[in-house]
Formats: C-alpha cells, sequence, structure tokens
C-alpha cells in the first residue's frame, strides 16, 4: 500500500471530529505539524488539500529520497518528462523542472494556511543538491534558481547544515530567501544556525530592509541519533562481559540519546531567542527560527512509533512527520507540553553517555557526514532513473517520428502510375485534363 493510499484511507474511514484528533491539537501546544512526503498524486489528487482541512497540516517537506521514490515509481511523470526531452532538456535540467512543479503546485495549496498565519506557517521546501553541502557559493547559485523557478513566498530553500552550508543560509537570508537548514544532528551546529539567522536579520535591518516575513527553521534530526548510539552502547554492553551493574545501566541509555539532545537544543534555542539581542530584532518583526523535528519516525520497533513526537511537543517547533508517523499519531497520539520536561534529566544521560565511553560530538559528525553522503546518493540514482526514463522516452518518440515518415512514404510510393501526382515541385503545371485546345 503506498503512502498516499495510506492517507486516503484512513482519513476516509472514521476521521475523528477536529477537536479530538491529536494532530489538530498540536496547534494548541504551539507546534506546527508537516508532512515529510511528496508526489504529484497526492498534491492533485485531493490528498494534500484534505490533509490541510482535516488534519491541520501547515507545511510539507521534501528531500532527494522522497523525489527519487515518487518520479522512479510509475508512469505519472512520464507526460510531463516527454515534453521535456522534446526540448532537449537534460536529466538535471529535468528533475528541476518536475521537482519545481510539485513543490510549486503544494506551495499554492499551502498558501491559505501561510496567509491566515501571516507568514508564519504554509511552507513547502525544496532542497539544493545534496552534491553541494560542501561549496558555499554553488549552493547559494542554486539556491537563488530553484527560488526563481517556483517563484512562491511561501517556499523554502532546504541546504544542509554544515560548515560551508551555514554560510551560504546567511547569504541567502540576507537577500530575503526564506531557508530550512538540514541535516542538523548537534547542538552545536544547531546553534551555528542560529546565529546565521540572527547576523542575517541585523543586517537587513541595519540596511532598513524588512525581517518581519523572513522565515526559516532548524531541521534537527532526532531518532537517527538513537539507531547510531544505541549500536554503540549494545558494542559497550558485549565488552561489560559479567559486569551486570554496568551493563544495565548502559541498556537504561539506549533510547534515551535522541531526545535528551533534542530537548537541550530547544533549550539553548530559548536561551538565544529571549536575549535581548534577539528580542531588539523581534521588535521589529522579527520572529524566531523554530527546530523543526525531523527523522521522527521510529526506527527501533521496540519503541513507541511516536516516540519522536510524544516527547518533543512545545511551543515555537515544528515536527514534520512520514506518513505511517502521521497516522499513528492521528491514531493514538498524546498531547500535552513535553519539550522542556526533564531538562536535568537530559543532561544526566548525555553525562552517562560519556562515562560510557561514547564522544556524541563524534557520533553527531559521523551522523552528517552519512546524512550528506546518504542524499547525495539519492539525488545521483535519483537523476539516473530521470536519465533511464529521459533515453527511453526518447526512443519512443524517434520511432514514432521514424514510423510516421515511412507511413507517408509508402503511402507516396502506392499511387498507381495513372494516379500519380500531377506534378512534382518545381515543374512546370501540366494543362487541365479534358483541354486539347490551343492558346
Amino acid at each position: 500500500m503506498t503512502g498516499t493510499t495510506q492517507i486516503a484511507t484512513n482519513n476516509a474511514v472514521g476521521a475523528k471530529d477536529a477537536r479530538q484528533n491529536p494532530l489538530v491539537a498540536l496547534a494548541a501546544q504551539g507546534q506546527s505539524v508537516w508532512l515529510d512526503y511528496i508526489t504529484r498524486d497526492l498534491v492533485r489528487g485531493g490528498e494534500l488539500r484534505r490533509l490541510i482541512e482535516e488534519d491541520g497540516l501547515r507545511g510539507l517537506t521534501s528531500n532527494p529520497t522522497i523525489f527519487a521514490k515518487a518520479i522512479g515509481a510509475g508512469d505519472t511523470y512520464d507526460a510531463q518528462i516527454k515534453g521535456l526531452v522534446a526540448q532537449g532538456k537534460s536529466a538535471l535540467e529535468i528533475f528541476e523542472t518536475v521537482a519545481a512543479t510539485d513543490v510549486r503546485e503544494a506551495c499554492d495549496l499551502f498558501l491559505p494556511v501561510y496567509e491566515r498565519t501571516e507568514g508564519r506557517d504554509g511552507f513547502v521546501s525544496l532542497e539544493v543538491s545534496p552534491r553541494l553541502a560542501h561549496d558555499t557559493e554553488e549552493t547559494i547559485n542554486e539556491a537563488r534558481r530553484l527560488h526563481a523557478a517556483v517563484d512562491r513566498p511561501n517556499l523554502l530553500i532546504k541546504v544542509p547544515g554544515t560548515r560551508e552550508g551555514v554560510a551560504a543560509v546567511k547569504t541567502l537570508l540576507r537577500e530575503g530567501i526564506n531557508v530550512n537548514i538540514t541535516l542538523l544532528f548537534s547542538r552545536e551546529s544547531h546553534e551555528r544556525v542560529i546565529w546565521a539567522y540572527i547576523e542575517a536579520l541585523e543586517e537587513r535591518a541595519a540596511a532598513g530592509e524588512p525581517i518581519d516575513r523572513i522565515a526559516s527553521v532548524a531541521s534537527f534530526f532526532v531518532s537517527r541519533v538513537d539507531t547510531l548510539v544505541d549500536k554503540l552502547l549494545d558494542e559497550q554492553i558485549a565488552a561489560a562481559g559479567g559486569d551486570a551493574a554496568k551493563a544495565t545501566r548502559l541498556r537504561a541509555t539506549q533510547g534515551q540519546v535522541a531526545i535528551a539532545n533534542a530537548k537541550l537544543a530547544y533549550a539553548r534555542f530559548r536561551e538565544i531567542f529571549d536575549s535581548e539581542r534577539f528580542q531588539a530584532l523581534a521588535a521589529k518583526g522579527a520572529r524566531v527560527q523554530r527546530p523543526l523535528w525531523a527523522s521522527t519516525g521510529t526506527k527501533n520497533k521496540a519503541y513507541s512509533d511516536v516516540l519522536y513526537v510524544d516527547s518533543l511537543i512545545g511551543p515555537d517547533t515544528v515536527t514534520t512527520l512520514p506518513v505511517e508517523t502521521l497516522d499513528a499519531f492521528r491514531d493514538h497520539g498524546q498531547v500535552r507540553r513535553t519539550i522542556d520536561e526533564g531538562w536535568d534529566e537530559a543532561r544526566a544521560t548525555l553525562a552517562a553517555l560519556e562515562v560510557a565511553g561514547i564522544d556524541i560530538d563524534a557520533a553527531t559528525q559521523q551522523l552528517e557526514d552519512e546524512g550528506v553522503a546518504s542524499f547525495a546518493k539519492s539525488f545521483d540514482e535519483l537523476l539516473a532513473d530521470v536519465e533511464q526514463k529521459r533515453q527511453a522516452l526518447s526512443q519512443e518518440q524517434h520511432e514514432a517520428t521514424a514510423g510516421t515518415q515511412n507511413v507517408q512514404i509508402a503511402s507516396e510510393e502506392s499511387f498507381p502510375a495513372s494516379d500519380a501526382p500531377a506534378y512534382a515541385p518545381g515543374s512546370e503545371a501540366p494543362p487541365a485534363r479534358g483541354n486539347t485546345r490551343g492558346a
């Protein structure tokens, strides 16, 4: 069953009253729900509109892996790709045009949300090529091009939060391009993008430019942290041998680190945005750069399928959910403010991790490197799929054209001599039939 079908089915069967829908109830806690998924069928088939109306969906995120699955499956995109092939477009140009079309149409569906919230929500994200994660200037150039191609006020350009990416983010925000910074795993990286945002706003304000509609979210990844750290803890448990007490302590840390890491990132977010420095910008209309909880799908089936949603609910946050997690939270999510619970316990969890000999900074850097590599691989696979489609459709067009020409030639050659064309181009026209008189 596809993600789109799941959404349609779950909304069609016994949809809850909006007052009882946990997804809708999150808004009262100051949290916006976005969907981490896009396909053309979702956008054009009415599914996305229904999610906005019934589940209070306020935005959408995409990435190369999501587009690879969407474009590679079926023939939904073939008609548009055929037209682009006929124009001689490359695989990259075809992908960007196709992606921009989907994102533009999604932006249009979210535009009422954007307007109703005065530019706080209703955003759709489109990512620059992850190949450029370590190239500041090319990231800036591609972001400008994609921004112009989609041409919607509620577009967020997604940029990886590498050091080179953060430098690009500051420039883009300074130019008034809204940005979603992605692949943030560490609190250090998160703080770095916060300051890039604040500095960009300060420069705009100093130049007399408006800052009240500049929007940015910082996509802080969650479940992937537990996936890696739990594996490292398993290795420590195995090395503990017969030390049962140590093994018990290590097991108690499993499944706790990702939430602890995110909560402490939020604590620092609050500290910075509650400071006098930012409040001076807020007085001019600036809004906070909200943390966006990403990688919220539970990877370990031993954990709750809504663990990374239930545990991170609070004001000035976004949670972007894959289809399965969206469905699960609608069904049995628990809505209450949890984001600022247990900060002391979170610090203790990370301290226990250090005692266990696991370097959280090294782990999060590994996750960033692997994330960039994974998205780059997905992007390469996506372009390979598009190129395969391009070649196949180009061949079809060539064969169709050749077939038409053959039919035309065959038709001309099939005339009997008595019915041959009266004259060939460039020859003199013969006298009309039946006219035998001279001039």
